[in-house]
């Protein structure tokens, strides 16, 4: 395989994604692999995106908060070791959580992160507020339109297009109907997204590079909680006010987020339950293309995709966005969370714990899928 595409549709649930409602998203099932149980780092864009790009945990590349760190300047992007290879490396992001402020531009030579003011003129990247910063953003046509365009300047250059859409984040307000059978709007988001993924395919065809020879990945950087519209919502009036769709919570509404490979020579239409993280996905990328390894918490899946299974891993997740809720005043007892997914055959528990205080709850997902029981780690 010559090219990567790396693909990002950003706030999506792993359970709308593989709902059979999206063409797009069932056109690459169809062509590729499915993992059924990917695990996100963290509930939160950059720092997501960051363990994406790195293969590294957040303590690794050294994003954990928004807009207070960077990317650490010791570690390697994927990007960077593309780069080096001879690829062109080019990127349209979409939203203030993906701003070259962060670092995540390092290695692409192209890096497009333009998005509009607020309705109210402010500056999208003053705003903690991960509701209101969503009004900003850079709508799907127009991410397609640029991709294509920056892909149709590259003549025969193998290249690494990282390209990201937003439209999913709240406030969920498709912009037209596209067709999908959708049962709400934030659905209708999600198949807006869905319908420009597939211009996207159809684009990188008619600017001369053919599908046939790049890897296609596409994955999202975490869920979203809609405060009951699903059944393992947590949100709101369910127990948890903080919570805005995402970023205080580690429930699965969040961390399980879809994640599909194809390309030449990988399984068409094959599902693998083992669970794995976003952090494989570079190492998984180099492994596949025969480049150099970086350094990553992350392991290869290219033997879990050559035999359609293989080893579960655990899965490590945190979240330090509490401690921005709490400057507000109005939850001054938000602490922030980390957690550890663990599934093997017959087996798949979840551990949470609050970082500066005492309680850790245990979640028997098989038995409790919601997790709606949790159970103390020690009961007094």
């Amino acid at each position: 395989m010559r090219n990567v595409l790396l693909v990002s549709l950003d706030t999506l649930r792993a359970d709308v994604a593989y709902s059979g409602k999206m063409a797009g998203i069932e056109s690459l099932r169809s062509a590729g692999v499915t993992f059924r149980q990917a695990i996100s780092s963290s509930p939160l864009t950059p720092i997501s995106h960051a363990s994406v790009f790195t293969g590294r945990q957040p303590a690794g590349h050294g994003i954990r908060h928004l807009l207070r760190e960077t990317l650490n300047p010791g570690v390697t992007t994927l990007a960077e070791q593309l780069r080096a290879a001879g690829y062109a490396t080019g990127a349209v992001v979409s939203c203030p959580g993906l701003n070259r402020w962060y670092g995540l531009d390092r290695g692409f030579d192209f890096y497009d992160d333009e998005i509009p003011r607020l309705p109210d003129g402010s500056d999208p990247l003053t705003v903690p507020d991960v509701k209101l910063r969503g009004l900003a953003l850079k709508r799907a046509p127009l991410v397609t339109e640029r991709a294509a365009a920056w892909l149709s300047s590259q003549g025969e250059r193998p290249f690494f297009l990282f390209a990201h859409f937003f439209d999913a984040h709240w406030p969920y307000e498709p912009p037209e109907d596209v067709g999908a059978d959708v049962d709400n709007p934030y659905e209708g988001e999600v198949a807006y997204s869905d319908h420009y993924l597939r211009r996207l395919l159809g684009r990188v065809e008619e600017s001369g590079h053919s599908l046939d020879d790049t890897l296609v990945v596409l994955f999202s950087d975490h869920g979203e909680d809609l405060a009951g519209w699903y059944p393992n919502d947590h949100a709101g009036e369910l127990g948890h006010p903080y919570e805005e769709g995402h970023g205080c919570l580690l429930f699965d509404t969040t961390q399980h987020v879809p994640l599909i490979v194809c390309g030449p020579g990988l399984p068409r239409g094959t599902e693998i339950t083992s669970q794995v993280r976003l952090v494989d996905i570079a190492p998984t990328v180099l492994d596949l293309l025969g480049l150099p390894k970086i350094e990553t918490d992350g392991e290869s899946l290219a033997g879990h995709l050559a035999a359609g299974s293989g080893p579960s891993r655990p899965a490590y997740s945190e979240t330090y966005y509490p401690e921005e809720r709490r400057q507000s005043g109005e939850y001054p007892d938000l602490l922030p969370l980390k957690a550890v997914r663990l599934s093997e055959e017959g087996d798949r528990r979840k551990v949470i714990w609050h970082v500066g205080g005492e309680a850790v709850d245990v979640y028997d997902l098989l038995a409790d899928p919601h997790e709606q029981r949790g159970k103390p780690l020690v009961e007094g």
